[in-house]
């Protein structure tokens, strides 16, 4: 029953893992190695139950959800500019985005809430 409810955690922590694992891509893509390192790191703080970790993820993730609008807008004008489709791009980037922003959400669940003990 331990392990159950352990992996049942990760399995609500997983919108997290693969929003920072996207994230990390994208910033190995960019040459943008410190930030690559951070969004790397970030999730090892999961395994700590302090309410404030889940609060600095949740930045993270903020702040990491305004990046890919961020790229969304230089790409889609980038390719406005040379003539070609962009549709497809917005449309892809735009529904990272949403992930990205809405994994911040996780930490709602009742379960983990008592897991990091936040309040609310």
């Amino acid at each position: 029953m331990v392990i159950q409810i352990k992996f049942m955690k990760i399995l609500r922590l997983s919108p997290v893992f693969l929003s920072v694992l996207l994230l990390s891509a994208h910033f190995y893509r960019a040459n943008l190695y410190l930030l690559l390192l951070v969004s790397a790191v970030m999730p090892l703080l999961l395994f700590v139950k302090e309410p404030w970790i889940v609060r600095q993820i949740q930045i993270m993730l903020f702040l990491g959800s305004i990046e890919w609008i961020r790229t969304l807008y230089l790409l889609v004008e980038e390719r406005k500019a040379l003539g070609e489709s962009w549709m497809r791009l917005a449309i892809i980037l735009g529904s990272v985005a949403l992930f990205t922003l809405l994994s911040a959400l996780v930490f709602q669940t009742r379960s983990l809430k008592e897991h990091y003990r936040t309040r609310n």
